[in-house]
């Protein structure tokens, strides 16, 4: 589960082998080598949107066995990353084909301002992985016409028509996920985790007839396929080498084969070995075998993210998206941060959950800072930066999980922004120098803890089905709050200090939580347009636990909206109460996880979590003009250049930046498609 100067220009040659199939073009497009004094986390903004480019620290300490490990994994994550655009909507590789088409051989006006709002509109689709809001789900809209679009496919030679075209214009499919209350979540959903004619009755039923083979240990039904009717019978396309995408699966096999020759230890190879069946034959108790493998698998200074993962893509949470992440440990900060995991069972014991919602036995619970290598699929260009896996409730209640959180997305994203948008809504000036001293530190402590003690933390009740079956499309934002509400009661904690982890438990807890509310109850909402409900499973969790505790804090005054020169703020009056409502909230959630309350859990979210108060929204974005940053951030990701000598074996591996983001992306569609555009 996830929870964001000049250069010395190098121009790398291109590099094309003829050792068997592990050769290809590389990179045909410049790169940069930056030094530390030098690197620019800066890329480009276009629209609502900042790219952003991040380091590799600890690379020149792995051994060329260990690069290799990465350069493997991080090939095989790239193969497979048309999936995620198939994923997301039927028509999008289609018309990615034909925009970028357009883009490289276009020889018109490229001053005019229908082409710069044409190459926004392709920006904007390259780093949603398709032709809606990568975070509302809105489907984008071009600021260029029919008219034009079609002059432009004229003048290039290029084929775009039909649906794919129209759609581009026109008010169908309009959002790739649909949350709301009372309708129809699957219908309305242009993610083509479905077919057409597919109903949430129809999901409902279809998997409800399904039974696991140990009912103690579910299988994660429906993760890697999509349901289709035939004939009016519903059928499952299973992703798997010769099933659905299974040209892409096979070349994430080859490269994952590779990985597996140079493996760090026997049982991470073990682990890569059964990722590599499940690939091959799509069964999901293989995949559970492999996470319970890959889970223990905790040696070594290479680990990966790989597969068909998280469901929030999914209005009704079964299927998962795909996705990699390859990282590199950070072993100072995992040797600092450990204690956490270390004492996992303790923040069980000690938290205001009821008692038989505890776990009696927190297991093999890991936690790391990972420096990032690569990323494609669902992490790309828009990243997480904190992870924990595997979901399978059962998974972590036998074996445990690992936590990781990306220790160089984090850094690049604190070295690329400023501070104007926050003395913009902080309260005070002690709210801003509580921010600007102790809020780094209490956002890398808010991660860790909802990575590593929220989503480890609790129990079902026996007998209850998994949250996607009993809380369905609320269950990905009741537990991204639940994991929010862990770390926050845990963030105002003396124990912290005690455990070496901070100078000053109060300031850094009064820092996370002035933090979190106003996020949770204003900035967030510069992310929406007027009008907009919270649809977004995580925007949704920051407002109904902040906006839950404000309601709640009323009678005391815990919580005080302040209005001054026209300006709404939010001040915290009694940090004390404040962790108390946490705890109270958090107690809440947990039950209603484990009994599968979904009465309840619809109650809490469509009461706080997805209505928007009008006047403070429309507040906030007029204030918010002022700012030119954009509110989201991603990545174009470092290049894998590997040197090789004349027997064909890899000598070297460089690590290269992208000339800029147009350049990564055409790259990656020049030697990553591996996908017809019809699948």
């Amino acid at each position: 589960m996830k929870l964001k100067s000049i250069f010395t220009i190098c121009l790398i040659a291109v590099f094309a082998f003829s050792c068997k199939d592990e050769a290809k073009e590389i990179v045909a497009d410049e790169t940069k080598k930056m030094s530390e004094t030098e690197f620019n986390y800066n890329v480009e903004q276009f629209a609502d949107i900042k790219i952003l480019r991040y380091q590799i620290p600890g690379w020149e300490n792995l051994s060329l066995k260990e690069q290799k490990l990465v350069y493997y994994i991080t090939e095989a994550g790239l193969a497979g990353r048309d999936i995620m655009w198939d994923q997301n909507y039927r028509h999008n590789l289609k018309i990615r084909q034909a925009l970028e088409n357009v883009y490289k051989n276009y020889s018109g006006d490229k001053a005019s301002d229908n082409w710069k709002a044409f190459e926004v509109y392709l920006k904007r689709v390259w780093f949603s992985n398709g032709i809606h809001h990568h975070y509302s789900n809105d489907k984008l809209k071009p600021e260029f016409s029919k008219d034009y679009l079609n002059e432009l496919l004229s003048e290039t030679e290029t084929i775009l028509e039909g649906e794919a075209f129209d759609v581009i214009f026109n008010t169908e499919d309009s959002k790739k996920v649909n949350q709301a209350k009372g309708v129809d979540n699957v219908a309305l959903s242009a993610v083509n985790f479905y077919g057409p004619n597919v109903t949430n009755a129809d999901v409902e039923s279809f998997y409800r007839a399904k039974t696991s083979p140990d009912p103690k240990r579910p299988l994660s039904y429906g993760l890697n396929s999509q349901l289709v009717k035939e004939n009016g019978v519903l059928k499952e396309r299973v992703y798997k080498s010769g099933g659905l995408y299974g040209s892409a699966i096979d070349e994430i096999v080859k490269w994952l084969e590779k990985a597996q020759g140079v493996a760090e230890n026997k049982e991470q190879g073990d682990a890569i070995a059964l990722l590599i069946k499940y690939y091959k034959t799509g069964d999901l108790q293989t995949w559970d075998d492999y996470n319970v493998a890959w889970t223990a698998a905790t040696a070594g200074n290479v680990d990966y993210i790989n597969s068909f993962i998280e469901v929030y893509n999914d209005p009704l949470g079964y299927r998962g998206s795909y996705e990699t992440i390859v990282q590199i440990n950070d072993f100072d900060m995992s040797e600092k941060m450990a204690v956490l995991s270390e004492n996992a069972q303790w923040f069980e014991d000690n938290s205001p959950l009821m008692d038989e919602h505890k776990k009696k036995n927190v297991v093999g619970v890991t936690y790391k800072v990972v420096n990032v290598a690569g990323e494609a699929g669902d992490a790309s260009p828009s990243t997480p930066i904190g992870v924990n896996l595997p979901n399978a409730n059962w998974i972590r209640a036998e074996v445990g999980s690992k936590s990781v959180s990306l220790g160089n997305i984090i850094n690049a994203y604190n070295n690329a922004g400023g501070s104007g948008r926050l003395k913009e809504f902080v309260h005070d000036d002690e709210e801003f120098e509580l921010e600007e001293k102790y809020g780094k530190q209490a956002d890398k402590l808010h991660t860790a803890l909802h990575e590593v003690i929220g989503h480890a933390s609790g129990q079902l009740n026996p007998g209850v089905g998994e949250t996607k079956e009993t809380l369905k499309n609320y269950a990905s934002t009741l537990e991204e709050g639940r994991a929010d509400l862990v770390g926050l009661y845990y963030l105002y904690d003396s124990k912290l200090q005690e455990l070496g982890l901070v100078d000053d438990w109060k300031k850094v807890g009064m820092a996370a939580y002035d933090g979190y509310i106003r996020n949770g109850l204003m900035t967030q909402l510069i992310r929406l347009n007027l009008g907009d409900d919270v649809e977004e499973s995580h925007m949704r969790n920051r407002q109904w636990v902040s906006a839950w505790a404000y309601e709640q804090g009323k009678k005391d005054n815990v919580i005080e909206k302040v209005t001054r020169d026209g300006k709404t703020y939010f001040n915290i009056n009694d940090y004390d109460k404040l962790h108390e409502l946490f705890g109270q909230l958090l107690r809440e959630t947990q039950r209603i996880k484990s009994e599968g309350d979904y009465a309840a859990v619809e109650a809490l979210v469509e009461g706080y979590g997805v209505k928007v108060d009008q006047k403070v929204h429309a507040e906030v974005l007029e204030r918010n003009k002022q700012f030119t940053s954009a509110p989201y951030s991603g990545f174009v990701n470092p290049v894998l250049v590997p040197k090789m000598n004349d027997e064909g074996e890899i000598t070297a591996i460089n690590v290269t930046q992208p000339e800029g983001f147009p350049q990564q992306m055409l790259n990656y569609s020049k030697n990553y498609s591996h996908l017809p555009v019809v699948n």
